[in-house]
């Protein structure tokens, strides 16, 4: 099931004689674990943004060499590697971008809305100052 022979799930229950729900259970197990076991027999280019970014993780500190280890026991290149670095950093710098115009945003209406209880508390402040005159003013 892990790269790079990536064999379907139900062709490694063919061959090996083991259930298919038992390997199905296997490799969620590996994936909770952090392995990469790819959904299907895809190409790499075609693995779930999940998968990709696992490896992203996983070979974050690995040197030239470490890294040309890891591409060839999974049947990946480090320039595949490279650019799911690349799209993950460009995609975190989007997030950053969106979250930062919401965040504008927000404290924009905030301030609006603050700016509204106050005109509204200094409105009530004027109500009870007048009734308090007036009634004042009545009983006299």
């Amino acid at each position: 099931m892990s790269p790079p022979a990536r064999q379907s799930v139900a062709r490694n229950s063919e061959e090996t004689g083991i259930h298919i729900c038992t390997l199905y259970a296997w490799r969620k197990c590996w994936r909770l674990e952090g392995e990469v076991v790819p959904a299907s027999h895809k190409d790499p280019e075609g693995w779930s943004a999940a998968d990709k970014f696992t490896v992203v993780l996983e070979t974050a500190g690995f040197n030239a060499t470490e890294l040309s280890a890891f591409c060839r026991e999974r049947g990946l290149y480090p320039e595949q590697v490279e650019r799911w670095r690349l799209a993950s950093q460009d995609a975190n710098e989007k997030l950053r971008a969106q979250d930062q115009r919401e965040i504008k945003r927000l404290q924009k209406e905030l301030r609006k809305k603050e700016k509204a209880l106050a005109e509204a508390a200094a409105l009530l402040l004027v109500t009870k100052n007048m009734q308090a005159l007036w009634g004042e003013a009545e009983e006299d």
